[in-house]
């Protein structure tokens, strides 16, 4: 092998059709790469986009290099430093062309899974790729599907590692657990339905101790968590497709909260909660509570990210297959969990399902989970610990099975002061009326 000191020497050193990775900071930077590679690719060769770009963005690459003769792929990837090393999650969106001579390197390079358990191929080592198994990539779609799904698998992270905080708080400051019993509660679920990556280090991450005090590690992290964005675009699409995702955007918010870290303290001197109380109850009980309560959150929260998956295949004239994008999922990636393969399972058995709460296997362990559920919100509330994941995730729940919800006075509210009209209960869909609100008989307008 043999460097290249110049961008024109690199590029004329690659066999055509030229395929050019780019993995720098997500916008200008991506577009100035861009530019200055364009003069130097010829007709049929492709770029690829790997950083966290808005599909958006990507839409509109892919749009403008097409009418320069050129291939552009926007593919998303996950796993981490992990992933780096051992392979990642990767979510290719473009041209079927562009991918037939993506697909065998993507197909090498990512992580890879056993097909019938959905769990990692173990023995895998930096720079030896594991043969057989089933590899975590797959055609997402055209242009920007691929950085889309990206996106949302981030903001369904965004949940998962709040849900997990909200499990840790409610052990913590109201079961009175330490740390390192915590660690072994947590390595005790990842061998269950939780068993997951996240689940995984936050077991690994509660018996740390600091290397500087000797204290737990945990207890010397300042709570103020970052954020890259992409759970903020994830929330934002949300509400600009109408499609509800609220725990997504409870996990977005609660980072939020968590950075305010002046005012809470202020506030903390001033704000007054509900008296202190000892957790008289059974702790083994309530541990076991918390464990089905966060998996029924989970599965909340993965119904939402797949439904606004669904709005967006709408949206954007794309064919995404779910079962394939949750077995990508798998392995390599942040998300990766042996629960995705009952998402798959699910869309097996009903490829247009319309949300993952009514397959057989969701809804039947929801309906197992609730009354636990239902019991750590209560027990959440009375004690005055926040739990924004746990608690959204059972509002949509109660919402999405409701026939009839509370917004039909809302809508008579809207018609009253800005005549914004309503449907009947009592007629066909599509028939709007009006309330003359301020005449005297208050007559019944058809619009």
């Amino acid at each position: 092998m043999e460097g290249c000191e110049t961008l024109d020497s690199f590029v004329a050193s690659i066999k055509r059709p030229r395929k050019i990775i780019i993995l720098v900071q997500a916008g200008w930077a991506t577009d100035k790469v861009i530019e200055s590679l364009i003069p130097l690719l010829e007709e049929g060769d492709i770029i690829i986009d790997g950083g966290n770009a808005k599909w958006d963005d990507t839409i509109r690459r892919e749009k403008e290099l097409t009418l320069k003769g050129l291939h552009f792929i926007g593919s998303g990837v996950s796993g981490g430093e992990e992933g780096a090393r051992f392979g990642p999650s990767l979510m290719p969106g473009g041209t079927p062309e562009a991918w037939a001579h993506l697909e065998p390197i993507w197909k090498a390079i990512a992580a890879k899974v056993d097909p019938s358990t959905g769990k990692p191929i173990e023995g895998a080592r930096p720079g030896k790729p594991v043969n057989g198994g089933f590899s975590c990539t797959a055609y997402i779609g055209p242009n920007g599907a691929g950085h889309y799904v990206k996106m949302v698998h981030n903001g369904i992270e965004y949940g998962d590692m709040q849900m997990i905080c909200e499990a840790y708080d409610l052990m913590q400051n109201v079961l009175g657990l330490t740390p390192a019993e915590m660690s072994d509660i947590f390595a005790k679920w990842s061998e269950g339905e939780l068993d997951s990556f996240l689940i995984e280090i936050t077991a690994d991450i509660l018996k740390q101790t600091d290397p500087v005090t000797g204290k737990p590690f945990v207890d010397i992290v300042l709570d103020n968590a970052g954020q890259k964005g992409t759970g903020k675009w994830t929330s934002v699409n949300a509400l600009d497709m109408g499609t509800p995702a609220p725990t997504v955007a409870e996990a977005v918010f609660a980072r939020c909260l968590s950075a305010v870290k002046d005012e809470r303290v202020a506030a903390e001197k001033i704000l007054k909660g509900p008296e202190a109380m000892a957790f008289t109850g059974d702790k083994a009980v309530m541990i076991d509570a918390i464990r089905e309560a966060l998996y029924a959150s989970k599965i909340c929260s993965y119904a939402q990210g797949f439904q606004l998956m669904a709005y967006a295949q709408e949206e954007y004239d794309w064919k995404l297959n779910f079962g394939e994008i949750a077995q990508i999922f798998r392995g390599g990636c942040i998300i990766r969990a042996a629960f995705l393969q009952k998402i798959t399972e699910a869309y097996e058995r009903d490829p247009n399902l319309d949300n993952l709460l009514l397959d057989s296997y969701f809804s039947e362990a929801i309906h197992k989970a609730q009354s636990s559920w239902r019991r750590v919100v209560a027990l959440a509330t009375e004690h005055g610990v926040a739990i924004p994941t746990f608690s959204s995730a059972l509002s949509y729940y109660d919402g999405y099975r409701s026939s009839r919800l509370p917004q039909n006075l809302l809508q008579a509210q809207r018609d009253y002061f800005g005549a914004h009209t309503y449907e009947r209960t009592d007629e066909e869909r599509g028939n709007f009326y009006h309330i003359d609100w301020p005449k005297s008989d208050r007559p019944q307008l058809k619009m």
